[in-house]
């Protein structure tokens, strides 16, 4: 939608989002206050979009017809649906990928390769690969975090920073990888190529992410020697991941990618005897089932959005924008800065991008930035802000499987991935590094895609 240069908007238009968000964030400060764990994550994110979704019907003109058919055409939006079919086959491949062993053979392959006196930098890269793979930061980290609690202690490395070198991987993976949730709503509300995003990605991340392996080489070495006993892994099981991320790096279409690792995953499960034919296409469903929340939330999201913009919320946030904005570079630091904020409020990375999106998607078209940079700097910035908020699920999970030796906020400190994370991307945005290899590819405005 472009923007209307005689419209002044309709700030109230905005309200119904703010409903939305503000119930999440004051539900979760209630919840926290009362001891309440895993505070900020006990409302579900589709209702409270509902409460913004009924105000917009009582606020906004028109029939109750027309509200519902913009909110429907919303809902119907070509990106939106095809987000929700790629959360469907994501959540399908995670979930059949781990029945059939490839989460415990990955973690077993790593540890059995890794030098004892380096286990803190090889808990970060293990974290890092299997979050890229599996596409869940709170899945590496329920993977790891118990590895790392157990060799703390036998290593004499403090236990806050071995958590935060596991959570720091798992942002690291969670920020790039084509199965997670977040870079599937980064890269379709943008309409950008995975493969586009994700190598530009890379390059902003990889920078940081060496610097804490070094961190790591050097504060989170040990002296003593850890034993690693136990490690059966079948390097089989490890090529369904392999297989996604090689596909994806290709430019094959995402979902027969997502498809075509679900298809072999299952192969390799039945081959192996983890997996029967009728418990494969039950843990195809159980990975549906899986991301019914996101799935629902963002059909919501994209109903409300389109309300809102309809009735110029759209208009008058960009009319705001551009008394701050004052080019390309301010309009990126702006986006970053709106997404930081509203992942603040809401404990959610993909609810921040979600929310953002379409915001952000109108500001790349006034200021002419390229889509996937856009795409990357909603990935980033939320994945760092969520790399450290102490309320946020990852350090909370990595927290409450300590068993009560460290607390959230003890972890925050050592999370240098996502702080080193932040200023690389800052600097991206003034010394455009990374844009050459969006260079070769240059984004054609009127058509719509890279040429």
């Amino acid at each position: 939608m472009k923007l209307d240069q005689k419209s002044k908007g309709n700030g109230w238009a905005f309200l119904p989002l703010l409903v939305f968000v503000f119930s999440y964030l004051i539900v979760g400060i209630v919840l926290e206050s009362q001891g309440v764990d895993q505070a900020f994550y006990q409302f579900p994110t589709p209702v409270a979009a509902m409460l913004g979704i009924i105000v917009a019907f009582f606020l906004f003109k028109g029939s109750v017809s027309e509200k519902v058919d913009t909110f429907v055409k919303g809902c119907g939006d070509d990106n939106i649906i095809i987000m929700c079919l790629i959360y469907l086959l994501a959540g399908a491949f995670s979930t059949v990928a781990k029945a059939m062993g490839g989460v415990d053979a990955t973690v077993n392959l790593g540890l059995s390769v890794l030098p004892p006196s380096v286990i803190t930098a090889g808990l970060f890269v293990i974290a890092a690969f299997l979050g890229t793979s599996t596409g869940s930061a709170m899945g590496t980290v329920g993977a790891l975090a118990p590895v790392a609690v157990g060799f703390a202690d036998k290593a004499g490395i403090p236990l806050p920073l071995m958590l935060a070198a596991v959570v720091g991987g798992g942002m690291f993976g969670d920020n790039l990888s084509i199965v997670s949730d977040t870079t599937i709503a980064a890269t379709r509300t943008q309409g950008v190529e995975m493969k586009d995003k994700f190598r530009l990605n890379l390059l902003i991340a990889l920078p940081p992410a060496v610097i804490t392996v070094i961190l790591l080489l050097f504060f989170g070495s040990s002296s003593d020697a850890v034993a690693l006993e136990g490690l059966t892994f079948n390097v089989v099981k490890v090529i369904p991941y392999l297989l996604v991320l090689v596909l994806a790096l290709v430019g094959v279409n995402v979902l027969v990618v997502l498809t075509s690792g679900i298809v072999v995953a299952g192969i390799i499960g039945i081959v192996y005897g983890d997996l029967t034919p009728l418990s494969f296409s039950q843990n195809i469903f159980e990975g549906f089932g899986g991301m019914l929340e996101i799935f629902l939330l963002s059909m919501f999201i994209g109903g409300l959005t389109k309300m809102v913009s309809k009735a110029g919320g759209m208009d008058f946030l960009l009319r705001i924008f551009r008394k701050f904005v004052r080019g390309p570079k301010s309009a990126q630091l702006s986006i970053g800065a709106l997404t930081l904020a509203t992942d603040a409020a809401t404990a959610n990375n993909t609810v921040a991008i979600l929310i953002d999106g379409p915001i952000a998607k109108q500001i790349s078209q006034e200021y002419k930035l390229d889509p996937r940079k856009t795409a990357s700097i909603l990935d980033i910035f939320s994945c760092v802000m969520q790399g450290l908020i102490p309320y946020g699920a990852q350090i909370l999970l990595a927290g409450s499987l300590s068993e009560g030796a460290v607390s959230p906020f003890s972890i925050v400190p050592f999370m240098w991935y996502p702080m080193l994370l932040l200023g690389f991307t800052v600097l991206s945005i003034f010394v455009p590094y990374a844009d050459r290899i969006l260079r070769k590819r240059p984004w054609n405005w009127k058509k719509g895609k890279a040429e």
